[in-house]
């Protein structure tokens, strides 16, 4: 059986096209304000990865924050159902996720056969999220990749205490101005953000093995300051921004009649 999962997010639209359970196409494109043509994008690249056509999709999933803009789905489900489904999909012993993306970031403890046990999202606020490193690099004049190379050269803590990345951003300005070395200022920044995810993730109680994904986690810089913040090591989750996309085809094969 054939079956697309979409994940719909305010960042990135991303499809994974499954063949009887077997990842067989990826697509991922970047979400503008018309969702539906972002993820037709994505859906394309995905099935000419796979080399087959949109009809022969028998079964078709969606999720993300933009979701209901996605009319006849088969599937429809929340980000937290399909990201649980997903990475119980790629790593059985997961017991909790964090979800970091561009606008948000979510904690789903995970339980038999991808069951969300509980879960908890951050507040609206890009400072828990991929964006506010983003906005935080430009600030610096550095790329994400060099932004994350600098963290890890930091060699002592400085708190950045807004919460808003408006605000961070004068604080990053100020620190600057004062010469404070770069590598310490990008560390700053990522433990910034990785105490509030840490924090979340906590309400879940996390229990070990920790599994993460989204986009964000493809920063280094990052996933070193949650693992501080955590106390343990998580594991990043294979294609991490595909798991959601992963998690909700798998849900609509699961729907067969």
């Amino acid at each position: 059986m054939i079956t697309a999962g979409i994940d719909l997010g305010a960042t990135y639209s991303k499809v994974v096209i499954l063949d009887d359970g077997k990842v067989v196409g990826k697509g991922i494109s970047k979400t503008t304000l018309e969702p539906e043509e972002s993820v037709e994008k994505a859906l394309n690249a995905a099935l000419q990865e796979a080399k087959i056509d949109k009809g022969q999709v028998e079964r078709t999933g969606v999720t993300g924050s933009g979701r209901r803009a996605i009319k006849d789905a088969d599937v429809v489900a929340t980000d937290v159902t399909a990201d649980a489904r997903g990475a119980y999909h790629l790593d059985k012993e997961v017991k909790t996720v964090i979800d970091v993306g561009g606008e948000d970031a979510r904690a789903v403890k995970v339980g038999e056969n991808g069951k969300v046990i509980n879960s908890a999202v951050n507040d609206k606020c890009a400072a828990g999220a991929g964006a506010f490193v983003e906005a935080m690099s430009r600030a610096m004049q550095l790329s994400l990749e060099e932004f994350a190379e600098a963290s890890l050269k930091s060699t002592q803590e400085i708190p950045i205490n807004a919460q808003c990345a408006i605000f961070a951003e004068s604080e990053v300005v100020s620190l600057i101005s004062d010469e404070t070395p770069r590598e310490d200022i990008c560390r700053a920044v990522h433990d910034g953000i990785a105490d509030r995810i840490t924090s979340m993730a906590k309400r879940v109680l996390v229990e070990e093995k920790v599994g993460l994904m989204g986009g964000a986690v493809m920063n280094k810089g990052l996933v070193e300051s949650i693992r501080e913040g955590l106390g343990l090591d998580p594991i990043i989750l294979p294609d991490p921004l595909f798991v959601s996309a992963l998690g909700i085809a798998l849900m609509a094969a699961d729907q067969e009649d």
